[in-house]
């Protein structure tokens, strides 16, 4: 069922949302924030919008022009009453596609690239979900990191920067396919549910052309004592 919810902890910032679809979840609040934005920054694109929670957390960030690409059409039609209902539309468009198909078509090179894409490769034994919305968000169905990595390489602008949040156990073939493709990774971080657990996410950026050089950032952790901790509120939740 569809319905209009805060999003997370910002004033007077709304998304709509399907529960029956797949939600946008802590780490869609948490790439938008770990991505480097400065005052030059004029175009960024969010590759795999869903129905637009980092777009719309992007807008205060900065003044730059947003565009989110979905694949899904009900979920596009989300993204697209997101960015209504929060009176964005002169700052963020969204597009319905395939960014496989359409990435050659687009008018214009981006100085930062975000995305939250699908964490799991596929194979036969691959333990789907029965949704097909989850399906392809989960899962490499649609958008393999490899293509995703190689698209990036072509829209960015020299020295453009490529944001992603994915899996740690991901890593290796991230900055494989990073240094295959131009994109100097420049900055690490690693996000614990715990202290004592294992890092279950990893947010990583990347520089088109960028000089060798990177930083590992101080590890986040999301829970202490069964609530969010500082670290992480500071990341979602506006003052």
């Amino acid at each position: 069922m569809k319905k209009t919810n805060y999003l997370l902890g910002y004033k007077d910032l709304y998304i709509v949302q399907d529960n029956d679809m797949f939600k946008f979840s802590l780490d869609s609040a948490l790439l938008p924030n770990f991505v480097t934005v400065n005052l030059k920054t004029k175009d960024i694109l969010d590759i795999g919008c869903g129905n637009a929670p980092v777009p719309l957390i992007l807008s205060r960030r900065t003044k730059a022009n947003i565009t989110g690409v979905e694949i899904q059409k009900e979920v596009y039609e989300m993204a697209l009453e997101s960015v209504k209902i929060n009176k964005l539309e002169n700052q963020i468009n969204i597009i319905n596609g395939d960014i496989n198909k359409i990435y050659n078509k687009l008018d214009k090179k981006y100085d930062i690239i975000t995305c939250n894409p699908p964490y799991f490769e596929v194979s036969d034994s691959s333990n789907k979900n029965d949704s097909s919305y989850k399906t392809i968000a989960r899962h490499e169905v649609m958008l393999t990191l490899e293509n995703l990595i190689k698209i990036s390489k072509s829209l960015l602008k020299t020295n453009g920067t490529l944001a992603l949040v994915h899996r740690p156990e991901r890593l290796v073939d991230i900055l494989t396919f990073m240094r295959q493709n131009n994109i100097e990774p420049k900055k690490i971080q690693y996000v614990y549910p715990k202290k004592g657990s294992e890092a279950n996410v990893l947010l990583i950026e990347g520089t088109l052309n960028g000089k060798k050089g990177l930083k590992v950032l101080d590890s986040l952790y999301v829970y202490e004592d069964g609530k969010y901790t500082k670290e992480v509120e500071k990341y979602f939740v506006e003052e």
